[in-house]
């Protein structure tokens, strides 16, 4: 099976909910092109043809090795180096044949510097032939396009070349035994040397892909304060030209419930030689460039794995007879199937609208790197709005896509009884990897906590802002009839979203009776702050069907057609949120 070619819904939203008209013109400032495109449907006809050769690759021959890769694992680890094992050697090959790690770093390092969602739809082409081997895969480019923002220009010369070819792969080593979502505590020491070169000592755990060759470290120059404004980031190579011995060895890889086939590895550094990026005490910062763009790749993988489970079981169902029909057609498991699917296509349209808003916020802050690239005003404000955006939406894709892929890969197995419980079916494996993108890049409950953080913000910035919303018209009121449907339904959705959310803010924020209500400091006592935080998960949950919801409204203004989903999506989660909202009104 091609994962593009065969899949109308992707090349739908290829076309369509992509924001072509902005984010062309960012990176081709005229035609023809370098490569000699005449016009945007040229170069989106070689977009596509891109799509439909990884989604070759993925559907056929990443899928069949799947099993073999969750059996035999990614590798060995000999002598403190992970060495890949033949399945991953072969997925590698292919990787750097077809351009795989290339396509969106720069062209004066070998790349081809398409915009990134083009980048991200491919992952969710991996993700949804092998969790697994995206893991591995993504460490290429991701490590290339942290170099090429925030590293010298020694280090852009001598690595991302090698990233593009695929001999030189690397791994972001933040989380220690003592500290994991609490980053401010780490323990990784690092000493200022005679050459400007550091001296790294510490050690790190939970690494995907520790042994490629490279990484960024976290850690801490000794008097730097103990919190995360105290911690800088370093680049460090496992082995180094003319050195004796390994710079830094992989003491462990973890044995897993799920992902058998990638590293997942137990870092020391023991007077490893490294090098500072960017400026002192500034790493926690540079970052969390990083982790945007590494949760969008955890979402793509969770959307690719849904797919996967939905896929086999809407196969099984058909096939599989009981009562003299297929089970696909029987009552329940209709609905059933039609109600997975229905989530698994709204997510598809969730992670499309972000990818497009990441690729011109990525556009952006890469040209603010860049000498003397200062942006007009009219930049500003595209970059404002897309960090915004952006701001907004990874942390509650990432908390969706992720819960939604542990929930759907169980509903899968269950469509297949019996059979889905026995290794001989994908299905376990499925849902034993689904487990693992609710842990890293940040669990659930952290995405939560930063989603209630920046609603939390607002409302405390401006109260009187925030509050005006109660004052808002009902939708019928103030735009009477002449709506469409699905649009008028979801302002309605919206409006009682919102009037329930501020109720929520009031109840549990309200300042005393003799403080001033639209002051924001007396919104700010921490016992009534931790008591908003018990709903951090539910409001998640709630924006990012909102999100969601918002998105397949536009789709439906863009074509007729795509009303379907809409209310099917919102027939879906209309109880879920009444739910939501008995759950806040209880305290």
């Amino acid at each position: 099976m091609n994962y593009y070619s065969d899949e109308s819904e992707w090349r739908w939203l290829f076309k369509n909910a992509v924001d072509w008209n902005k984010i062309l013109p960012l990176y081709y400032k005229s035609y023809p092109t370098e490569d000699g495109f005449e016009n945007q449907e040229e170069l989106l006809s070689f977009f596509e043809e891109m799509l439909n050769q990884t989604g070759d690759w993925a559907g056929n021959t990443l899928e069949a090795r799947a099993q073999t890769l969750d059996r035999d694992g990614a590798g060995t680890l000999v002598d403190g180096k992970t060495i890949p094992g033949e399945a991953l050697s072969a997925t590698y090959r292919e990787a750097s044949e077809l351009g795989f790690h290339g396509v969106s770093l720069p062209r004066e390092y070998g790349g081809l510097d398409i915009p990134i969602t083009l980048t991200g739809l491919q992952c969710t082409q991996v993700g949804r032939a092998c969790g697994a081997t995206l893991v591995q895969l993504a460490f290429f480019s991701s490590i290339g396009e942290m170099i090429h923002r925030f590293g010298s220009p020694w280090m852009k010369e001598k690595f991302i070349p090698k990233i593009v070819e695929g001999s030189l792969s690397g791994a972001m080593a933040l989380t220690e035994p003592g500290s994991g979502s609490d980053l401010g505590s780490l323990k990784t020491t690092a000493v200022k040397q005679d050459d400007d070169t550091y001296l790294l000592n510490g050690s790190k755990c939970f690494i995907s892909n520790g042994g490629g060759g490279i990484q960024l470290v976290l850690a801490r120059v000794k008097g730097d304060p103990e919190n995360l404004h105290g911690i800088s980031l370093f680049l460090v190579e496992q082995e180094i030209e003319g050195h004796e011995g390994l710079n830094y060895v992989v003491t462990k890889n973890e044995e897993k419930m799920g992902l058998h086939g990638s590293f997942t590895t137990e870092i020391l550094y023991e007077n490893t030689v490294a090098h500072m990026i960017g400026k002192q005490k500034e790493g926690f910062l540079y970052m969390l460039n990083l982790m945007n763009s590494a949760r969008l790749a955890v979402s793509a993988q969770a959307v690719g794995g849904i797919e996967n489970a939905l896929a086999y079981a809407r196969d099984y169902a058909q096939e599989r007879k009981q009562f003299g029909k297929p089970i696909a057609e029987l009552p329940l498991m209709k609905r059933n199937l039609e109600d997975y699917e229905t989530e698994r296509d709204a997510l598809r349209a969730l992670i499309v609208d972000t990818l497009s808003h990441y690729d011109i916020y990525r556009f952006y802050d890469r040209k603010k790197g860049e000498v003397n690239g200062d942006l007009t005003r009219e930049e500003q404000e595209e970059f404002e709005e897309a960090k915004i955006w952006i701001r907004k939406r990874t942390p509650i894709i990432k908390y969706y896509s992720c819960e939604a892929y542990t929930y759907l890969s169980q509903k899968a197995i269950q469509v297949l009884g019996g059979y889905g419980f026995v290794k001989e079916y994908p299905l376990e494996r499925l849902h034993r990897d689904s487990f693992a993108p609710l842990l890293y890049e940040g669990t659930s409950q952290i995405q939560a906590l930063m989603a209630m953080k920046d609603l939390l913000k607002y409302a405390t910035k401006d109260p009187a802002r925030f509050l005006k919303n109660i004052f808002f018209k009902h939708p019928k009121a103030a735009f009477g009839n002449d709506v469409r449907d699905w649009d008028m339904d979801f302002r309605k959705i919206h409006y009682h979203f919102k009037k329930k959310m501020i109720k929520l803010f009031l109840k549990t924020l309200n300042p005393p009776k003799n403080a001033k209500v639209l002051n924001p400091k007396d919104w700010m006592d921490e016992e009534k702050v931790n008591c908003l935080m018990i709903h951090a998960e539910t409001l998640c949950q709630a924006s990012s069907y909102m999100e969601t919801l918002r998105i397949l409204m536009n789709h439906a203004n863009k074509d007729d057609d795509r009303k379907g989903l809409y209310f099917r999506y919102a027939k879906l989660v209309k109880p879920r949120l009444e739910s939501i909202y008995k759950d806040w009104e209880i305290q």
